[in-house]
């Protein structure tokens, strides 16, 4: 059985991602401090160009640092570590610890809406073989349902895709919808911070608080 290490990093990380106004030295230098941070120096780093879509992507220590075009990255090789950026997304850790198999998912309003959780997991199962009941899955620090305001439009998509139980006015809640489309697989081992980007006044990043902010971090690596 594999070792694994995944955590969410906070503001004290810096901003890790480049396409927010930030300098790409300052980055690359958050970057290299938060791999030290966690002895992981010897490792390469491999990141998304996150476009709000579903497509996942197999990746290992050939492939390039950034992954253009995608939202999830899956490995079974040791010598990566997965990042996952966000500022109110879902940051998704999936991981397998019997097939030694980990991922890294960018969950935000429309990959939640085209199951990009419960393609992940399809993907680990077909590409891995890996067992639905053996998929462990974290859900780290996001904008929660007592905060997620939304246009009427996008309520109205919610109810008729996933049920009105996601819908408090105009207030959804992502983290129970990729819980239910994980739960349909049949994975239990499933943890949700209710830790809240936006009103928690915790160390996070939030897109709706500053809109020009960073962006904060998932990471797993085996």
């Amino acid at each position: 059985m594999d070792k694994i290490f995944f955590t969410f990093t906070n503001i004290d990380d810096g901003n890790l991602a480049f396409h927010v106004p930030d300098t790409k030295d300052n980055v690359d230098k958050n970057r290299k401090k938060l791999l030290k941070k966690y002895n992981l120096e010897n490792k390469k780093l491999i990141s998304m160009n996150q476009v709000h879509g579903n497509n996942i992507k197999i990746v290992d220590s050939s492939s390039p640092n950034i992954i253009d075009n995608c939202d999830g990255i899956i490995t079974n090789d040791k010598d990566v570590v997965l990042m996952v950026m966000v500022a109110d997304c879902i940051p998704i850790i999936f991981i397998d610890r019997k097939k030694g198999v980990i991922a890294a998912v960018h969950a935000g309003r429309n990959s939640t809406f085209l199951k990009i959780s419960e393609l992940t997991a399809k993907k680990m199962v077909n590409e891995f073989n890996c067992n639905y009941t053996d998929i462990e899955v974290h859900m780290g620090p996001s904008i929660q349902k007592c905060c997620y305001e939304v246009s009427d439009e996008m309520v109205t998509i919610v109810e008729k895709s996933f049920g009105k139980g996601f819908v408090n006015g105009r207030f959804i809640d992502l983290q129970g919808i990729n819980l239910s489309l994980l739960k349909s697989l049949n994975i239990s081992n499933i943890t949700i911070s209710n830790t809240c980007t936006k009103c928690s006044n915790e160390p996070y990043f939030s897109y709706r608080v500053d809109n020009k902010c960073g962006r904060f971090a998932g990471i797993v690596t085996k």
